[in-house]
């Protein structure tokens, strides 16, 4: 499948925020030709209990699961690994400060030698929301204000910019990157594929494989209506179940041969969900997932 490009998911909740790990398995992945490392972002943890309103289908996470911040993690893995691309999937993007994420993610395009890809969304959580200052009503309106922004931020030497949430005035970020960090979208529904045919370089599929499927199908549609090529659009698929959980080998292989086929660009291995004590665990089944093998 050397036309597919291959990932692995960091299994961010079932390490335990452990540094050692995060280290091991970047490595690894690498070395076992790996094209990317993709992490899962939330900032903020929260207790489902009692809230109102509910938190989305009562998950998937709580205030017991850890994730590492992903472009940190990122900063991080670029200074240990030469080839690995490094992929948000995805970045919670309205619940934090466009111009701030916009330097940030220049620095670790820097420091990579242009290895980052932003997989951005609105999330679920409406207390991480809260706790971080912004609306979780407007989540979605922010979103596509700030992906023309950070684009704009990423690459003029000098501008201005009024917009309902965000503005600047003559100001910039320096060191911008050598080339705009691509964005995708992520996401299930009709206003987030409408989103992604207007806007992103790519969009990123989760949960079952016939849902991934048919919405990439829809996109494809949409982007003919917008005058775009789907053929010089990205498209991603998280192999998972729908639980969430990471296929299991044949079935991993199966799908990456079928999401191939069906036009799909980039998969991503999920170990997740399959109940691996360790890292070690983890790593034999991207050990048995790898490219060019199966």
């Amino acid at each position: 499948m050397t036309d597919l490009a291959v990932g692995a998911v960091y299994p961010q909740t079932e390490l335990g925020g452990d540094p050692r790990a995060l280290d091991l398995i970047g490595r690894q992945v690498e070395s076992l030709g790996f094209d990317y490392l993709l992490m899962y972002d939330h900032v903020v943890g929260a207790e489902h209990a009692d809230r109102d309103p509910p938190l989305w289908n009562q998950g998937p996470y709580t205030d017991h699961h850890p994730f590492h911040e992903p472009l940190i993690a990122f900063a991080y893995l670029s200074g240990i690994t030469r080839t690995l691309g490094f992929a948000t999937g995805v970045m919670i993007l309205p619940q934090r400060q466009t111009v701030l994420l916009a330097k940030q993610a220049a620095e670790v395009a820097l420091l990579s030698g242009g290895r980052l890809r932003l997989g951005v969304g609105t999330g679920w959580n409406h207390v991480e929301y809260t706790a971080l200052g912004q609306s979780f009503a407007d989540r979605g309106a922010r979103l596509t204000e700030q992906m023309g922004f950070l684009r704009r931020l990423w690459q003029e030497p000098l501008l201005s910019f009024s917009g309902r949430f965000d503005r600047i005035e003559r100001g910039n970020i320096l060191p911008r990157p050598a080339e705009p960090v691509p964005i995708w979208c992520g996401g299930f529904t009709e206003p987030a594929f409408r989103r992604a045919a207007r806007l992103a370089d790519g969009f990123i599929f989760a949960g079952p494989l016939e849902g991934a499927l048919g919405g990439w199908s829809r996109l494809q549609q949409l982007l003919v209506q917008e005058g775009r090529d789907p053929a010089a659009f990205g498209a991603e698929y998280m192999l998972q179940d729908a639980t969430g959980a990471g296929l299991s080998v044949p079935d991993a292989r199966l799908a990456m041969a079928r999401w191939r086929d069906a036009g799909g660009t980039h998969a991503a291995v999920v170990t997740m969900g399959r109940g691996y004590r360790d890292a070690d665990e983890h790593l034999a089944h991207l050990y048995a997932c790898r490219p060019g093998h199966g």
